[in-house]
């Protein structure tokens, strides 16, 4: 029998509000907008979570809370048996080599005055992680041989290097530091599609190298599919479904889940032509004002008596073994 892997990553109730105030000089806090609102779930060592969804349901946003770029509204962090929100700056600074970010858009995400090299070394710079630049220069040329990259590249400016070359140097950025998770932001949605199957093969030759732990966030759930081993599924600020890939395209349970799969295509024209095509009608609420009860229930083909009930709370439930669901939306039909 396997070993059940430990817990790198703990999230409780995890709330990110954004205040939206009125007036120019006395500023009246009049509502908040709910990017997360009240996200559970975990994240073992060595395995890829994916979370998906739709633009705005606040995946980006989970992961910036998880590595404390945005400070948490409410809600606990983690990692590794140590809670993060609660956390001095100068703590917290400790362990930002252990926990980096590949960012969504490699045409931004990199300085333009800095070369290949010194984008690379910096995190190692500021984590005094090396002591002289003989070291530094081993570094980076070990770090971008490891990336696929020519270390005679280092002198070279992110202007002079396609998309895919990019999303390689803020890979080997991210990996400098030898880090235990990695929050991977849409890393390859920028990206053309051969490009994208070379990053994302990338990534996994890494995680098995490293010992890596992944956050994989996208909204292609085609590539989620292929490198994550559990996948979460948001909706409006809310975790609606989480399970283990196979089961979850296998049998997924939440109306919105089925809707996201649905519009997912089959290379086999049979199957596609006879499968079922779910439209989901209307559009995404505003987290500003999130729908009462279920947050799905304005969008649901079938919506259950609970749904718009608005008496229970939206909480996932394991609904088989490690399957888990909105309990307010596992009796849609």
């Amino acid at each position: 029998m396997v070993a059940e892997k430990e817990n790198l990553v703990e999230v409780t109730d995890l709330k990110m509000y954004f205040p939206v105030k009125k007036g120019i000089i006395f500023q009246k806090h009049v509502a908040d907008i709910k990017a997360v609102d009240g996200v559970s779930f975990t994240i073992k060592k060595g395995e890829t979570l994916g979370l998906v969804g739709e633009s705005g349901c606040g995946k980006t946003t989970t992961g910036r809370c998880i590595l404390q770029l945005n400070t948490p509204t409410s809600g606990s962090v983690n990692f590794d048996g140590h809670e993060l929100t609660e956390m001095k700056p100068a703590d917290l600074r400790a362990f930002r080599s252990r926990m980096q970010m590949i960012f969504q858009d490699p045409y931004s995400s990199l300085d333009p005055r800095q070369s290949c090299g010194g984008i690379v070394s910096e995190p190692l710079i500021v984590h005094n992680m090396v002591k002289s630049k003989n070291e530094i220069k081993d570094q980076i040329e070990e770090l971008l041989s490891v990336v696929g990259l020519n270390p005679s590249m280092a002198g070279r400016f992110p202007h002079e290097f396609s998309g895919g070359q990019r999303q390689r140097i803020g890979v080997a950025r991210a990996l400098a530091v030898r880090p235990d998770l990695i929050v991977c932001d849409e890393p390859v949605s920028a990206l053309d599609v051969s490009i994208q199957a070379q990053v994302i093969n990338l990534l996994e030759d890494l995680q098995e190298q490293f010992d890596l732990t992944y956050l994989f966030i996208a909204h292609d759930l085609s590539v989620v599919r292929h490198i994550s081993d559990r996948i979460g599924v948001m909706y409006l600020g809310h975790m609606v479904e989480l399970a283990d890939r196979l089961e979850l395209y296998d049998n997924p349970r939440h109306p919105y889940t089925r809707a996201l799969l649905s519009a997912v295509p089959i290379p086999d024209p049979v199957a596609e032509a006879t499968r079922e095509r779910i439209v989901l009608e209307g559009d995404v609420p505003s987290p500003l004002n999130p729908p009462t009860g279920g947050v799905f229930r304005t969008r649901c083909p079938r919506p259950s008596p609970e749904c718009a009930g608005g008496q229970m709370e939206m909480k996932l439930i394991e609904a088989s073994p490690g399957h888990f669901v909105d309990q307010i939306c596992i009796n849609c039909g």
